[in-house]
């Protein structure tokens, strides 16, 4: 059942997501959104890892565009993003949540994992969160709660359910800005 917290944070994230403030979304803000994040670590644009976010946001673009029944090249509205995440939340599960985010997390972890083990640490972790816009002592203390494991590290696994625990209201962080 959709909750108050979660439809809030679904618009914050379209306010978010609608870059240039059109009150819809289109592959270009998808792109833009890739690009602010990749240049937020300093990634050359041409990098393997920015190209590779970028594809993981042009995707989850055409995921919404296909949901509301549009053109890879159309639109979609406040709406209608709203219903295929409440529907992809609450409706289908988290297997399917996790299968559509799945590649923007591990494109994420690709571009701040340093060291190139698959997993981020908390200063990587530390420097993502920063780059969207979160402090260092809130992106600290959320490293804590999603290191479920308490390895040190973090897992794709962690990252996504960190995201949906966000969307559920369990987290207060947002870890895609």
């Amino acid at each position: 059942m959709t909750t108050a917290i979660t439809t809030d944070r679904l618009r914050q994230r379209f306010a978010k997501w609608d870059v240039d403030g059109s009150g819809s979304l289109e592959r270009a803000d998808f792109e833009r959104e890739a690009d602010r994040v990749a240049g937020a670590f300093g990634a050359e644009p041409r990098s393997r890892e920015a190209k590779t976010l970028k594809d993981a946001f042009r995707n989850l673009f055409e995921y919404h565009a296909k949901e509301a029944g549009v053109s890879g090249n159309g639109s979609v509205s406040e709406d209608q993003f709203l219903r295929i995440n409440e529907k992809l939340m609450f409706s289908e599960g988290e297997a399917s949540f996790n299968r559509v985010l799945r590649p923007v997390m591990e494109a994420l972890v690709g571009l701040c994992d340093s060291d190139h083990d698959g997993r981020i640490n908390q200063e990587e972790f530390t420097q993502w969160l920063k780059g969207v816009g979160v402090s260092e002592s809130d992106a600290r203390a959320a490293f804590r709660q999603i290191d479920t494991d308490r390895s040190g590290e973090l897992t794709v696994e962690e990252l996504l359910a960190a995201v949906r625990n966000f969307h559920y209201g369990k987290l207060d962080v947002p870890l895609l800005g």
